[in-house]
C-alpha cells in the first residue's frame, strides 16, 4: 500500500519537532531503519519497516535512517542509492531524488555517508534523541559520530551531551490515534473478521489445524493484508489451553474446542482477535459453562473501557467474573474474596487482560503515570482478551474439565461516548458463534 504521498507523515514529524522542541530546542533526532535479519546461509526474513521510522516517513526501505533538526526544523535522509543491477534482484528504490520528492526530506544522502555527515548534523547541539540498545552496529556509528562531534569542542563548537530515548515523545503520539490509523486499523479488523468467520465456517474434525490457519492467511492476503500482524495459534483441544501454542499441526477432533488468536497488519497497523469455538458444532456442558464465563467477564471489560478507567480496572473486573464463575462451578473452594485475595484463580486465568494496540500488536505506550495505572483517554486503542485455561494434566478439577481452553479477545477504542469494538462483527455469543461453524 503506497502512503509516500501523504501528508500526513509531514504533520507527525512537525507534531514530534514541536514536542522536542520544548524541552531542548538544540536537539537533533536520530532514528534508523530496521535492520534486516537473515534467515539462514543467504536468505533473509521478510523485511518490516521499523514503526518509529514509518510513522514519521512512510518510507518503508531498509538501509536508512532520518535525521530530525528540532532547532531547524530540518529533516535529512540516509537512504540506498539508486542501482539498477540491484534493483534487478531486490525491486526498485525511491534513492535520493525519490525521498525528497515523495518523503519530505530537505537533504538526502547516500547510508554509506552517514558517518561522514552524521558528526556535522550533531554540532551545536546539545540533545540527542536516539535509543540505544536495538542495533550494536548502528549504536557504533552514533557514538563515533558524538565523538567526532566533542573533538571539534576546541574549534568552539558544542555537542550533545544527553542521550534521551525518542519513544519518551513518539511514543507518547503513537498511543493516541488520530483519523488515519484509526481507518487503516478498521480496516485491518474488517479484514480479520471475514478470516475468522471464514475459519468457523470451514472447521470439522478431521482437518488440521494448519488447514485453518492457511484459510486465515489466504483471506488476509487476498483482502490486500501486507501480513498477519503476529503468528497465528490455532490450538484445538489441549492445545488452546497452551497461551502461545504455535506448531499448529494437530489433527482436530469432535467435541473439542478450536482456540484462534489471528490478526492481520493493514498499513502498518495491528488487529488482535480471539475467539474460541466447538469443532464439531456443539459445546459440551463443561465447555459451554467455561465459555459463559469467559464471555461475561469480556463483555464486564469491555464495558469498563472508557475514559478515566483504566487496564488494572478492565482486569480487576475480569478477574472477579471469571473467579466468580469459577467458584459456582465448584473449580475454586472458599469464597470469592478469599480466592481473589489469594490469587487462587491464577492457574486458570493467569495473563493480564489487555495491552496498547497500534503499529505493533503490543503497542507502545506507558501503562503507569506517576506509579500509577494510567487512566484511559480518548483515542487510545486496547485489547479486551480475558480466558480460562484448565491444562490436561490439572489434577485440582474432575476430568471432565481438563483440557478445556477459552480466550475471547476484541480490539477497543476509547471514546467520550463510550467503548468502539473495532472487531465486534466477529460472532462471539454461544448462538452466534454455531450459526457461524454451522454456515
Amino acid at each position: 500500500m503506497c502512503t509516500c504521498h501523504s501528508e500526513v507523515f509531514a504533520k507527525r514529524r512537525s507534531m514530534f519537532l514541536k514536542a522536542v522542541r520544548e524541552l531542548d530546542e538544540r536537539t537533533v533526532c536520530v532514528l534508523p531503519a530496521a535492520p534486516v535479519f537473515t534467515r539462514n546461509n543467504d536468505v533473509e526474513h521478510e523485511y518490516r519497516q521499523d514503526s518509529d521510522l514509518f510513522y514519521l516517513t512512510g518510507f518503508a526501505e531498509p538501509g536508512s535512517v532520518l535525521v530530525l533538526d528540532a532547532h531547524t526544523g530540518k529533516s535529512t535522509m540516509f537512504v540506498r542509492p539508486r542501482d539498477a543491477d540491484r534493483e534487478i534482484w531486490d525491486g526498485p528504490r525511491f534513492g535520493l531524488d525519490g525521498v525528497r520528492e515523495h518523503f519530505g526530506a530537505d537533504e538526502a544522502f547516500k547510508i554509506d555517508q552517514l558517518a561522514e555527515e552524521l558528526p556535522k548534523l550533531l554540532q551545536d547541539r546539545t540533545r540527542l534523541y536516539y535509543r540505544l540498545g536495538l542495533s550494536r552496529t548502528m549504536d557504533d556509528t552514533v557514538l563515533a559520530a558524538l565523538d567526532r562531534a566533542r573533538a571539534r569542542a576546541k574549534l568552539g563548537h558544542t555537542w550533545p551531551t544527553e542521550i534521551v530515548d525518542p519513544g519518551t515523545v513518539l511514543h507518547e503520539m503513537r498511543l493516541f490515534k488520530g483519523d488515519d490509523e484509526l481507518t487503516a486499523m478498521r480496516r485491518a479488523a474488517a479484514i480479520t473478521a471475514e478470516a475468522h468467520q471464514r475459519a468457523m465456517a470451514i472447521t470439522k474434525p478431521g482437518l488440521h489445524e494448519y488447514e485453518v490457519e492457511a484459510a486465515i492467511l489466504d483471506v488476509f492476503r487476498r483482502r490486500g493484508s501486507e501480513r498477519p500482524a503476529y503468528g497465528s495459534i490455532v490450538g484445538s483441544g489441549p492445545n488452546a489451553t497452551i497461551l502461545h501454542y504455535r506448531q499448529n499441526d494437530r489433527k482436530m477432533e469432535n467435541d473439542e474446542l478450536l482456540l484462534i488468536d489471528a490478526g492481520c497488519e493493514y498499513g502498518y497497523y495491528a488487529s488482535d482477535v480471539t475467539r474460541t469455538f466447538p469443532i464439531g458444532g456443539k459445546f459440551t456442558r463443561e465447555q459451554q459453562a467455561v465459555y459463559e464465563i469467559v464471555l461475561a467477564a469480556q463483555e464486564a471489560g469491555i464495558a469498563k473501557t472508557v475514559v478515566g478507567s483504566s487496564l488494572k480496572d478492565i482486569h480487576d473486573t475480569c478477574v472477579r467474573v471469571i473467579t466468580e464463575g469459577l467458584c459456582k462451578l465448584g473449580l475454586l473452594e472458599g469464597t470469592v474474596e478469599e480466592a481473589i485475595e489469594k490469587e487462587a484463580y491464577k492457574p486458570f486465568y493467569m495473563h493480564k487482560t489487555s495491552h496498547w494496540l497500534g503499529m505493533d500488536v503490543h503497542d507502545v505506550g506507558t501503562y503507569f503515570t506517576d506509579g500509577k495505572p494510567r487512566p484511559l483517554a480518548e483515542g487510545m486503542v486496547l485489547t479486551v482478551e480475558p480466558g480460562i485455561y484448565i491444562g490436561r494434566a490439572e489434577e485440582r478439577v474432575g476430568a471432565e474439565w481438563r483440557g478445556i481452553g477459552v480466550r475471547i479477545e476484541d480490539d477497543i477504542l476509547v471514546t467520550k461516548a463510550g467503548p468502539d469494538n473495532l472487531t465486534a462483527a466477529i460472532p462471539k455469543t454461544v448462538d452466534d458463534v454455531l450459526a457461524a461453524y454451522a454456515s
